[in-house]
């Protein structure tokens, strides 16, 4: 059992760990929440695991929401990586995507597992083969994607060489007017790929929301330690 500073909601998980060592010495927790999709899960398992999380219900145009305990930083999911590993924050949400992509040095400390998504490799369903016949002519595969790491490693890992080509939106678009052979996306329900007359021809990988921390205060916070198992707990319950 985890203990807790007396307050119910919004006391923080472990604050009371270290004796003689509280809130007012160490500082706010700097946490980092992702914009968009994952958003509102991270707000209710925060907010589940005792922290305040009222202020980040309606932040408006509000990027830092602050409480006695913590300090929320409302970023974009691709930065959410570089906040926590350069020590801008000392814990965070985060999807398996964004830290793959990243492949920066942070401690992945609990699957959240919700956000669950695919990373997929796709074609025009009328192409009929056209990508291995052009591989089977050229030795090379064009590839359009957001995320050029983890298509890298993917076609590294099966052995195939690939020209990337690094777009930032409706990459879906790419193989339709030929400028690329495939795509590399991710998708949560195919719907997108569908509409657009896309197929899936090889799963590359499985993400979900992670709680995350940066290596030095994972080793020297015990509140970040403390929350990782309250998520955790959490988690289990669902």
């Amino acid at each position: 059992m985890m203990d807790k500073t007396e307050g119910g909601k919004g006391s923080f998980p472990g604050a009371a760990v270290n004796a003689g060592v509280n809130a007012a010495v160490m500082g706010r927790l700097k946490i980092a929440v992702p914009k968009g999709s994952l958003y509102s899960q991270s707000v209710e398992v925060l907010g589940r695991a005792g922290l305040d999380t009222s202020g980040l219900q309606n932040p408006g145009r509000q990027l830092v929401i602050r409480t006695d305990e913590a300090e929320f930083f409302i970023v974009r999911p691709t930065d959410v990586p570089v906040f926590v590993s350069y020590g801008g924050v000392d814990c965070a949400i985060c999807g398996k995507d964004s830290l793959e992509e990243a492949a920066l040095e942070v401690v992945e400390l609990v699957d959240l597992d919700f956000g669950a998504c695919r990373f997929v490799v796709a074609e025009p369903a009328f192409a009929g083969g056209a990508a291995d016949d052009a591989y089977s002519r050229l030795g090379i595969l064009r590839v359009a994607t957001k995320y050029p790491r983890i298509t890298s490693r993917y076609y590294d890992s099966v052995g195939v060489q690939v020209e990337l080509i690094k777009m930032h939106g409706n990459i879906e678009l790419a193989p339709l007017c030929g400028m690329a052979d495939r795509i590399v996306d991710i998708t949560a329900t195919g719907t997108t790929l569908r509409e657009n007359d896309l197929v899936v021809v090889d799963e590359v990988l499985r993400s979900t929301a992670r709680f995350v921390g940066n290596p030095a205060s994972v080793r020297t916070d015990a509140r970040v330690r403390n929350l990782a198992v309250e998520l955790e707990r959490i988690r289990a319950c669902v």
